[in-house]
Order: C-alpha cells, then structure tokens, then sequence
C-alpha cells in the first residue's frame, strides 16, 4: 500500500478527530491536509501509521485552535490545557481520542455532556439513556440528535477511550463527566468491582450504566479505565452490599 492510500484509508479517522478538537468543519479539514503534507514529506515511513497521524492531526488541530482562541483573546481552556498528551511518552491513538472526547465535552452543556456520555462512553441505548434522563424516548432522541452534530458533525462516531492516561487527563475526564451524570440523576459510588477498587455508576432506577477503575501511584490517579466487566462482583463500600454487573449494552443507532 502506498502512502497515499495508506492516508486516504485512513483520512475518516483523522477528520472525526480534527473535527472533534476543532469544532468547525473547515478548520479540521486544514488540520488533515497539512497532516498529510506532513505524512508525504516524511523521510522515512513513520509506523505505526494510524498512531503517527492521529497524533500529528491532533497537534496540528490543537495548535490551530491555540492561536486561533489567543487571536481572538480567549484564555486558554482549561480542559485543553490538561487534555495536553504526557510529554514523557509518545503519543498515539489513545492520547488522540482521549483528548478530542474532552474537547467535546467542553462545547456542551452540562445536559448534553451526559447524553454524549452516555452513549459514547457508556454503549447505551435510546430508551436507557431516556431512563436514566427520566424523559421520554422522543425526547431523548432529539438530544442526541443534537449532540451528534455538535461530536461529529453527523458522521459515524468515534471509539470512546476505554483507557484514559496521565493525571492530568484524568482529573479533566472526571471533572468534566461526573458532575452532569449526578445532575441527571446518577449514582456514583465507590466499590470493589473484581478485587480491585473504583466507582460504580447507576441510574436513578439502579441499573448499572458503568465502572471506572483507577489506577493510584504517589496518591495520584494516573491512569483510568471506563469498563464493565460481564459477571463480576460489586461491593458498594462498608456496607458490602453485592451487585452483578451485566455486560455493556450494545450501542443502538
């Protein structure tokens, strides 16, 4: 394959990306062209080739969007300013759509920021994010409608991160997600979900919508997964009360 046809299969992810980061559908598709000037001027073929240019459409996406907000005397956001990738490892796919997610989210509002994470983050479907909304299914359906075009501009959505790195990026996450879900009626509760400690988030009828699983070093959360594990054991805090997590609720288009 060569490396234009490696960057024309490629060129759906890039975009979703550079769209996320930028919200302005022009402006990412700059990011991509100059991603792929860059990717044809390399001297060498980076490999892997999706991880290189989902890191570099990112750069090119969020320097763009820094000297445009600095044009326009806008500070810098803080979202962004934590989003930024670890400088102490390579970037790749992860970093890429960890951070587009958080751009995401700061151009919602706090009740479209559950919708989306609820169904890009949390695999859930119409009827149990209108559950866990406590609004009809119509309803629901009009948010997310709304929110699709502010995420993706329409197009097929990116994979939410199942892992989140640096703590930096994690205290952006959970700053940014946790506080809508609760507003809407979530639970957040801190268990041991197979051994290991983290939260359990439930809706406001108690079914199970998502754990998140940190991982601690120096009393920092450094890195974090969004899973539910099929069949494991949940014990809500000193009560140790059990709950079964089922498996993720397929995702309903």
């Amino acid at each position: 394959m060569s490396r234009a046809e490696e960057f024309a299969r490629l060129r759906p992810l890039l975009f979703a990306i550079a769209y996320r980061i930028a919200g302005d559908t022009p402006a990412a598709r700059h990011a991509v062209q100059a991603c792929r000037l860059a990717w044809m001027a390399a001297p060498a073929r980076p490999v892997p080739a999706e991880a290189h240019l989902a890191a570099e459409v990112t750069r090119i996406a969020v320097g763009a969007l820094h000297a445009a907000r600095a044009a326009r005397g806008e500070p810098v956001s803080p979202l962004l300013a934590a989003g930024q990738a670890d400088p102490d490892r390579p970037a790749d796919l992860a970093d890429a759509l960890s951070l587009s997610a958080l751009m995401v989210l700061e151009r919602l509002s706090p009740l479209e920021r559950a919708v989306f994470v609820l169904r890009e983050a949390f695999g859930c479907g119409d009827t149990q994010i209108a559950a866990a909304l406590g609004c009809s299914v119509p309803a629901c359906r009009q948010l997310l409608a709304s929110v699709a075009v502010i995420s993706d501009g329409g197009r097929a959505p990116l994979p939410w991160p199942t892992c989140v790195a640096g703590d930096g990026n994690v205290a952006a996450l959970v700053a940014a997600i946790v506080p809508p879900l609760v507003r809407v009626g979530v639970t957040v509760r801190w268990c041991q979900v197979g051994g290991r400690p983290g939260w359990v988030l439930r809706d406001r009828h108690g079914a199970l919508l998502h754990t998140l699983l940190p991982e601690i070093r120096d009393g920092r959360m450094h890195r974090l997964h969004l899973v539910v594990h099929p069949g494991t054991a949940a014990h809500d805090g000193p009560a140790n009360r059990s709950c079964t997590l089922p498996r993720r609720a397929g995702r309903a288009h």
